[in-house]
């Protein structure tokens, strides 16, 4: 008799494995929407996404959905507005949104460039000291943005203003390719721009470097780009945050690693987005005025929130920035490769 029992439950047991396992749910198919901008800064995203390294990072349950913008604040509005998860964006538009939301809006979870940034003037207006910019035209990609920041912020520590302030120096924030334009054609008399654009007014509009913004920086070393995500995603897909910041740190150690062919990948990665073959010989030249790394390189984000307060792009209150980074998933992922975690 004890066998039929034995059979019964044994059979009932396995109907009801069976069962479960025919109504388990599937896998969660979450889409993360990336942005990021055509520049030689932005060259995690390029290369990762050529090499398929983001998309075996994240996974077969994760569709990655990318976007490219100009500049930094059209990034951060589109994460505003729900258009985006996640993008690579400078520090500055990344304090803007951080602090116009309470500090509720984003996290910085990774670096992705340091330096890269060049202020390159007309050698034919007479510009060899700061006193000089009285009275000149300059440009910046756009209005609040890293470089319009750091523009604004050595004007105003050489002792001159912009003309909004009551001073005679204008600054006219326009996109990256229109300011090669203007260049060429004499009507600005200098940029402060991030590479290849530096590199590019240089070698293609006979432009000088009147100063490379590392020189500003303790050791040269200040973040011109890093790794950005909604709060409320973070919070829903922790995991797939995780996997991207592997993603960008993997990429980042393969660019350090494979010089020759990430210029490649960038040029073609570049060329993709605008329809702008860049010679190799200008990549190659634009890479050795930065450097490519995970670090956020935090205490120069803390300087460029003060700068960009002092200017008036923060409101009337000191930003406070304390919760602006969420560093776990980077460093679990550097403890997991032998590497030193970064610090806030």
């Amino acid at each position: 008799m004890k066998a039929p029992v034995f059979t019964a439950i044994t059979a009932l047991l396995l109907a009801a494995a069976i069962g479960c396992s025919a109504g388990a749910p599937a896998p969660q198919q979450v889409t993360l929407r990336l942005g990021y901008f055509p520049n030689i800064t932005h060259s995690q995203p390029i290369v990762g996404l050529a090499r398929g390294t983001f998309a075996q990072a994240l996974g077969p349950n994760v569709k990655l959905d990318t976007k490219t913008f100009n500049a930094g604040p059209s990034a951060i509005e589109a994460l505003f507005a729900g258009a985006i998860d996640a993008t690579y964006v400078g520090p500055n538009p990344a304090i803007n949104g951080y602090t116009r939301s309470d500090g509720k809006a984003l996290r910085v979870v990774a670096g992705a460039t340091s330096g890269g940034a060049l202020f390159v003037v007309r050698p034919d207006r007479g510009i060899s000291k700061p006193a000089d910019l009285a009275g000149k035209k300059l440009a910046s990609p756009q209005l609040g943005n890293t470089q319009d920041v750091a523009l604004r912020a050595y004007i105003k520590a050489n002792g001159l203003n912009t003309k909004e302030d009551g001073g005679n120096v204008e600054v006219v924030p326009t996109a990256n390719p229109d300011i090669l334009t203007l260049f060429r054609k004499g009507d600005i008399d200098g940029a402060w721009v991030p590479e290849p654009w530096g590199t590019r007014l240089v070698q293609e509009a006979n432009g000088r470097v009147f100063l490379d913004e590392r020189k500003l920086w303790p050791d040269g070393d200040f973040v011109t780009t890093h790794l950005i995500v909604r709060t409320e995603f973070l919070e829903q897909h922790p995991k797939v945050v995780e996997d991207l910041v592997r993603a960008n740190v993997e990429t980042t150690l393969w660019i350090n690693a494979n010089q020759k062919e990430a210029t490649q990948l960038v040029i073609s990665g570049i060329r993709d987005v605008t329809g702008a073959t860049l010679p190799r010989e200008q990549v190659s030249a634009a890479f050795q005025n930065l450097r490519i790394t995970y670090d956020p390189i935090a205490p120069s984000l803390r300087k460029s929130a003060e700068d960009a307060f002092r200017l008036g792009f923060l409101g009337n209150k000191e930003p406070d920035l304390r919760n602006i980074y969420a560093l776990d998933p980077l460093n679990k992922v550097l403890r997991e490769k032998g590497l030193q975690p970064v610090s806030r």
